[in-house]
């Protein structure tokens, strides 16, 4: 006989998962080992004959062949049943149970726990995969199941696992009005009586903006369905917190006690705090049964640890945008206007001389101004003067309340009665919906995901601010970040070489003392999310730090300041200061620790291009901004290094949900019109990660290209350093490194090789071109003399019809020689064409050929027939390498006087040699008195 044993007081997980587990072990059957809450005891009551129940007591213990026990680890939630456990003769113990953390008791063969809403949604997936189909009746206790104890699918363990095994269980014909009778089937009148006493008298605590509520209800025997009355509690009150307690006699001297535990406070963690007294459950909801205890110190010490786990909410100081961009009354409607599209702000704040807020002016205002034909007006005639203010140590929850009350977009923030920072809506939204979940082993990442409402409106969820606070649900889209692995702080430290960690901690610590926070920012944050625990510890080579002071005077020398602190802690490391906006770098070269290191170090910033292709003007900012000005979402990731909230990841612009589709998105569409290497990076990502380059994010490109902005930007002004200096750099990176061919075909496919060139195509004969230098740089320069990344550019710009290879080599800024080298190269090529099938001898081909350098020689073969191709070759892997049979010290023992004729008295004896006319030493002496007498 095989066993499904449900827990005590069977829920509709428990006999959920034990009906589904029938049909994946046919001929089992079903044991509630201890009664059932009240809506799982109705609905049997109608619906008993469709499962396989049997009593305890009907059960032969010495027939019984395996144990299956669902939604529970613990053997004294088996009440009576524990006992078989203990039987020596099964074949197996099998848990399933969604519970994780838990120290299991059961002496179990196989174990099937994973962190899903339900343990009825493990074998929903096995069911799936064994492709069994359910009977409605099968399928709608299931649903229930999986609704109930997800809340339906708003509770925060809810996971997309959980809704897609609903789906599954709703095609399998689950009745969805007997859902909806036994979901919520409402409470039974000795419920409602103990509810009218609980709400009578409920105790409550306010700590950090959150309400905690507890009551102790003393009856005279076992109340089930105690959890709907709690549940019922918190909906009516509103409380963030309740723990309900019921004490009630098991004789004159003993009795019983019973906690019911619900939270919806973000990282407190009920399953921990009620495991301590023996109970547990899940991070929001738990429970524990005593016997012979002190009611009131148990609730007491319950409540104390809820209170101790209580965080403190984000104050405006967390939360806020600064330095905030003003403006003065008197400023012009047009010029306001300018000053919003330069920024991309939606408002501006308007202070007097004095640096004190006057008042804000919204986008809307200053278009309904502009529509009515004032734009010389100046702002103060339609700004907004009656504000609503906080400090930088309002909470979260009084920041929301203020919003929801008067239908504010955004709240400025004063200290010393000066603008110090700005609060907005969209601020907030991202505060109440980032992660917040614990792993049992350590805290998550903190994720600010903007994405995340721009998946929330594709499934079209309806986002409430006032809900919000009260019900912080987790959306299903929300939960499809579990796919993407976040590491743990502590494993993101593991992650990195220790000397490196070291440094960064060093630095959070400078940064710390002079009231800064401090981000790694941009690449290294996308490798270390991107990298495996199994490949080892990173050595970064390349970091990029970035100082945001928000209100604590973290001006444009504060990255300065900060890496002069550092290499007075590290003297071995170079400071570099460069740049209008005094930004600072630190360099280590072959150091025995930090091996030849790069940490950029710069304050926050923001960025505008006067036009495109030009270098952009920055400003200082704060970290959101910063983010902003990057140029795709998977590098607009920073981890804050700085306490408090030390180990935050911000993400605005969706990276981790790029990575995780393995895509490059840009981050604003005009983001390829400003700058074009930024098409050249995306490639090199794309290409190196194996990623693949986002529909619309290609649109873009292809609309910069096709649009001519890079022809007429060029013609219209002097400077393009993005499609010179700066591009010459991401060629550099691309052409050097392994993956440079799949780059450039890349380049082609997207038209963006015409940002070196309109007309420069790879085209077969390029392709061929490329393949051939490969085989002469490996043949002729395998000691790597040559750089062999400018002559893969070189190939390609001596593609190009001649008039136009100089110009552009120029225009890249090449090095000198290579500019005179490609100038040279049809007239050379001419030459060589012309004279090499001239040559009657071998020496006259060397006499031609060695005046030549090998990059020259290099370029004139790929571009020549295979004839003339040949006899390059023949030169510089024979003729080339051929000595003279006599040396200087041989010419003067012979007694010829040194001299200027020297080199041609050698060149001639290895001429002779090439053309066989001497073969030894003899015949070249011989050759020496015969044409050179003495």
């Amino acid at each position: 006989m095989d066993l499904i044993l449900c827990h005590t007081t069977a829920d509709f997980d428990a006999l959920g998962a034990a009906v589904g587990l029938t049909r994946l072990l046919p001929g089992s059957k079903i044991v509630l080992t201890g009664g059932s809450h009240p809506p799982v005891r109705d609905f049997l009551a109608l619906h008993r004959d469709e499962y396989p129940l049997i009593e305890r007591r009907s059960v032969n213990p010495e027939k019984i062949r395996s144990l299956t026990v669902v939604d529970t680890q613990h053997r004294d939630r088996l009440g009576k049943a524990a006992e078989w456990l203990d039987l020596p003769h099964f074949k197996e113990i099998i848990i399933y149970d969604h519970h994780l953390g838990q120290e299991s008791d059961i002496p179990a063969t196989e174990s099937y726990i994973s962190s899903v809403g339900a343990t009825t949604t493990l074998i929903v997936e096995q069911l799936q995969q064994q492709e069994i189909s359910l009977t409605p009746a099968e399928a709608t206790v299931m649903a229930l199941g999986i609704h109930v104890d997800t809340g339906s699918l708003t509770f925060d363990q809810s996971t997309p696992r959980d809704a897609l095994a609903l789906a599954w269980l709703m095609q399998q014909g689950a009745s969805l009005s007997v859902i909806s009778t036994y979901r919520d089937p409402g409470l039974s009148p000795q419920l409602q009586q103990l509810l009218t006493e609980a709400l009578e008298n409920l105790e409550y605590l306010c700590q950090h903006g959150y309400t905690v509520a507890w009551v102790t209800l003393k009856t005279d025997s076992f109340v089930p369905g105690l959890s709907s009355l709690a549940s019922e509690l918190v909906e009516l009150t509103e409380i963030d917190a309740l723990l309900l307690a019921n004490e009630y006699p098991l004789s004159e001297s003993d009795s019983r006690l019973t906690v019911i535990g619900r939270s919806q406070i973000p990282k407190t963690n009920l399953n921990l705090l009620f495991q301590l007294l023996g109970g547990g459950g899940h991070s929001q909801a738990a429970s524990l049964n005593l016997r012979g205890v002190d009611s009131q110190a148990i609730l007491k010490q319950l409540l104390d640890g809820v209170k101790a786990q209580i965080p403190h909410p984000p104050t405006a100081r967390d939360l806020m945008s600064s330095p905030v961009r003003t403006i003065l009354p008197e400023t012009t409607i047009a010029e306001a206007q300018r000053i919003l599209l330069r920024y991309g702000h939606s408002g501006l704040s308007v202070v007097d001389t004095q640096g004190q807020l006057v008042g804000i002016i919204s986008r809307r205002d200053l278009d309904v101004a502009l529509h009515h034909g004032f734009s010389h007006a100046p702002v103060k005639g339609y700004m907004t003067t009656n504000l609503k203010t906080i400090t930088p140590d309002t909470t979260l929850p009084q920041i929301e309340a203020l919003m929801v009350t008067y239908d504010i977009g955004r709240l400025p923030v004063l200290e010393n009665e000066q603008l110090v920072g700005l609060v907005t809506r969209t601020d907030v939204l991202r505060e109440l919906h980032q992660e917040r979940d614990e792993d049992e082993g350590g805290q998550k990442f903190k994720i600010q995901n903007h994405a995340l409402y721009e998946t929330l409106r594709e499934h079209g969820l309806a986002l409430s601010v006032g809900a919000a606070s009260r019900r912080e649900a987790m959306p299903k889209a929300y939960a499809a970040l579990t796919k993407f692995k976040i590491p743990l702080s502590t494993e993101l430290q593991n992650r990195l070489a220790p000397q490196l960690w070291q440094l960064l901690t060093t630095a959070s610590q400078e940064a710390e003392k002079r009231g800064w926070h401090l981000y790694l920012v941009g690449g290294a944050v996308r490798d270390l999310l991107l990298a495996e625990a199994a490949t080892g510890t990173l050595m970064i080579k390349d970091i990029d730090l970035v100082v945001d002071g928000f209100h604590k005077s973290a001006d444009v020398g504060a990255g300065v300041e900060l890496a002069k602190a550092l290499q007075q802690l590290y003297p071995a490391a170079r400071l570099e200061i460069h740049g209008a906006f005094q930004t600072a770098a630190l360099l280590w070269h072959k150091d025995p620790e930090l091996d030849s290191l790069w940490v950029d170090i710069a304050t926050a910033r923001t960025e505008f291009y006067p036009y495109p292709a030009a270098n952009p003007e920055v400003e200082a900012s704060s970290i959101r901004q910063d983010l902003y000005r990057r140029d795709f979402t998977i590098n607009a990731l920073a981890l804050r290094l700085t306490t408090p909230r030390a180990g935050e990841l911000l993400d605005f612009f969706g990276g981790l949900l790029d990575l995780q589709a393995r895509q490059i998105r840009v981050l604003h569409p005009n983001s390829f019109i400003e700058d074009p290497t930024r098409i050249y990076r995306g490639v090199r990502f794309a290409v190196r990660f194996g990623f693949q380059i986002e529909p619309q994010t290609e649109e873009f490109i292809r609309y910069a290209i096709n649009s001519g902005v890079y022809d007429r930007t060029a013609q219209e002004n002097s400077k393009t350093p993005a499609l010179q200096t700066r591009l010459k750099t991401e060629l550099k990176h691309i052409l050097e490194a392994p993956y440079w061919k799949s780059a450039l075909q890349l380049l082609d496919n997207l038209g963006a090789l015409q940002c070196i060139h309109p007309t420069l195509k790879l085209d077969a004969e390029l392709l061929r071109q490329l393949r051939l230098l490969e085989r002469c740089l490996r043949r002729f320069d395998a000691e790597q003399t040559l750089i062999h990344w400018e002559m893969r550019l070189e190939a390609l710009i001596a593609h190009l019809a001649p008039q136009y290879r100089a110009k552009v080599a120029k225009n890249l800024q090449l090095q000198e020689d290579s500019i005179k080298r490609l100038q040279n190269l049809p007239s050379v090529q001419t030459e060589v064409m012309e004279s090499l099938p001239k040559c009657q001898s071998p020496s006259q081909v060397m006499q031609l050929l060695r005046q030549y350098d090998l990059p020259m020689l290099i370029l004139i073969a790929l571009q020549n027939p295979r004839s003339l191709r040949h006899q390059i070759w023949e030169y510089l892997t024979v003729l080339a390498n051929v000595q003279p049979l006599l040396n200087g010290n041989d010419l003067k023992k012979l007694g010829y006087k040194p001299g200027p004729q020297y080199r041609q008295i050698l060149d001639d004896v290895v001429a002779a040699t090439l053309d066989g006319v001497i073969k030894d030493r003899a015949e070249a002496e011989e050759f020496l008195a015969q044409h050179y007498p003495k």
